[in-house]
C-alpha cells in the first residue's frame, strides 16, 4: 500500500500546492495519469478544480483526469494508475463518493498497491471514518465510514492555538471528545505543512513540524520527523 496523506494544500503566503509538490512528484514518479476526485469542492466547479490541480501537475508531466467526466465511475477506478483526492468539504466528498458506490472498489485498488494522494479532506477519506474532520456537515452522507486504508484517524490542519478572548473548545478538546467515545482509536493531529507517507508497512512524517498523537487515557505525545510511528498500525 502506498499513501501520501497531506495536511493542507497551501501554506500561508505560498502558491497552491507549493509545499507538497516535490513530495507528490517523487511519490508519483513513473505515473502518467491520475484519477482525480474533486467532490470536496463546494464554491467552485469540478472543472475549475481539475484545471487548478492540472496546472501544478503539469510541472512533472502528469495528466489529471477527473472522475466527474466518466459515465462509469467504477470502470474509471478499476483502470486508474493512481488516485488523487482533493481537499474541501469532507461531508460533500464522502456523500458523492457513496452515491457513486466506489468506496470498496477504490479501497481494493489501493490495498493492492495503486498509489493514493490526498490532502485535507482527501486525507480524512483515507481514515476509517471522517469523524475527525474540521468541516461543517453541509450535506448528510449515508454514514461516516470512509476508505479505511489506515487504522488511525487524522485531524488535518491541526492547531495548538487557543485565541485570546475565545471561550469555545480548542482543537485538542474536540479530539478528546472523539477518543472518549472511541477509546481504541489513535488520532493524529497533523499540522499544516506536514505529510504522512505510507510505503507498505512503513510510515514516515515529512516536513519540519512534529505531529501530536492522541489516545484515550493517555497524555498527547509529540513525534518529530524521523521518529518511529509504526505503532499507529497496531
Amino acid at each position: 500500500m502506498r499513501l501520501l496523506l497531506i495536511s493542507n494544500s497551501t501554506n500561508a503566503g505560498e502558491e497552491y500546492l507549493q509545499h507538497p509538490l516535490p513530495a507528490i512528484g517523487d511519490f508519483l514518479k513513473g505515473v502518467k495519469k491520475v484519477l482525480f476526485i474533486p467532490f470536496a469542492a463546494v464554491t467552485y466547479s469540478f472543472d475549475e478544480y481539475e484545471k487548478k490541480v492540472q496546472k501544478r501537475f503539469d510541472e512533472f508531466g502528469i495528466q489529471v483526469d477527473s472522475i466527474h467526466h466518466h459515465r462509469n465511475a467504477k470502470v474509471a477506478v478499476h483502470s486508474a494508475e493512481a488516485f488523487v483526492v482533493g481537499g474541501g468539504n469532507t461531508f460533500r466528498l464522502l456523500k458523492m463518493i457513496q452515491q457513486l458506490d466506489i468506496i470498496e472498489a477504490l479501497r481494493y485498488r489501493v490495498l493492492d498497491g495503486t498509489p493514493y494522494v490526498g490532502w485535507s479532506a482527501g486525507s480524512n477519506m483515507a481514515c476509517p471514518t471522517i469523524c475527525t474532520t474540521n468541516d461543517m456537515p453541509i450535506v448528510e452522507p449515508d454514514s461516516f465510514s470512509a476508505f479505511n486504508l489506515i487504522r488511525f484517524q487524522i485531524n488535518p490542519h491541526y492547531l495548538d492555538a487557543n485565541p485570546s478572548g475565545h471561550a469555545g473548545e480548542t482543537r485538542e478538546q474536540r479530539i478528546n471528545e472523539f477518543i472518549a467515545l472511541d477509546p481504541f482509536s489513535y488520532v493524529v493531529g497533523l499540522r499544516e505543512g506536514s505529510i504522512l507517507k505510507v510505503e507498505g508497512g512503513d510510515i514516515t512524517l515529512l516536513g519540519d513540524k512534529s505531529l501530536r498523537v492522541f489516545k484515550h487515557q493517555a497524555e498527547p505525545k509529540e513525534y518529530k520527523p524521523g521518529d518511529n510511528l509504526d505503532f499507529l498500525f497496531e
